[in-house]
C-alpha cells in the first residue's frame, strides 16, 4: 500500500506558486499517493474566542484536521507575507488547533518556502522550523527556492540543477 502525502501551498492565491512548489516536491516522493489540497476550500471566519463560544469550531476546521490525520507526510509550502505565514493558513491553524493544539498530530513533514525574490521566503521558512513543532509537526527537512520565476518551471519544475540536487537529497533523506 503506498503512503498518503497531503502537500499543500499555504496561501490564498488562486495561482500560488508555493502550491506549484509544494505539489512539485510532493510528486519526487516514490510509491506515494499525493493529495493537493487548497486552502480556499477551508475559508472560515477569522478566529476569535468569541465566535468559537457562539457558534462552536466550524466543521472546514474539522475537516482540515482530517485531512492530517489521514497522512503519512506533510508536505507544506509556505507563502510569505511581511515576513511570515499568510492570513488564509494562520486563520486555518488557529481554528484547526482548537481541535487539538498539536495539529499535526506528531506527522513527519517537509517545509519549503518560495518567492519571486531572492531570499526565497527564507523569513517565514525561519519561522515555520521554530513553530511546527510546537503544533506537533515532526520537521525532517526544509528548502527554500529563491527566485521562484527563473528557477521553476510549470512543466519541468525546479530548472536550476544544483537546487533541484539540493531539494531531492533533502527527499530522499526523509523516512516515514
Amino acid at each position: 500500500m503506498n503512503k498518503k502525502i497531503i502537500a499543500f501551498g499555504a496561501s490564498s492565491s488562486k495561482n500560488s506558486i508555493n502550491k506549484q512548489l509544494a505539489n512539485y516536491a510532493a510528486h519526487l516522493f516514490e510509491n506515494v499517493e499525493v493529495e493537493l489540497l487548497d486552502l480556499n476550500n477551508y475559508e472560515m471566519p477569522v478566529f476569535s474566542v468569541d465566535k468559537e463560544k457562539e457558534n462552536g469550531i466550524p466543521q472546514v476546521a474539522q475537516d482540515f484536521y482530517t485531512k492530517i490525520s489521514n497522512a503519512d507526510l506533510v508536505v507544506i509550502s509556505f507563502a510569505e507575507h511581511n515576513g511570515a505565514y499568510a492570513a488564509a493558513f494562520k486563520n486555518i491553524l488557529d481554528w484547526a488547533s482548537r481541535i487539538n493544539a498539536k495539529t499535526f498530530q506528531e506527522k513527519p513533514m517537509l517545509i519549503l518556502a518560495t518567492s519571486p525574490g531572492a531570499r526565497g521566503g527564507s523569513s517565514v521558512l525561519e519561522i515555520a522550523k521554530n513553530r511546527m513543532p510546537f503544533q506537533g509537526a515532526v520537521v525532517k527537512g526544509s528548502f527554500s527556492l529563491p527566485s521562484f520565476y527563473e528557477n521553476f518551471d510549470v512543466v519541468s519544475g525546479i530548472i536550476n540543477e544544483d537546487l533541484k540536487n539540493e531539494l531531492l537529497h533533502i527527499i530522499n533523506s526523509i523516512e516515514f
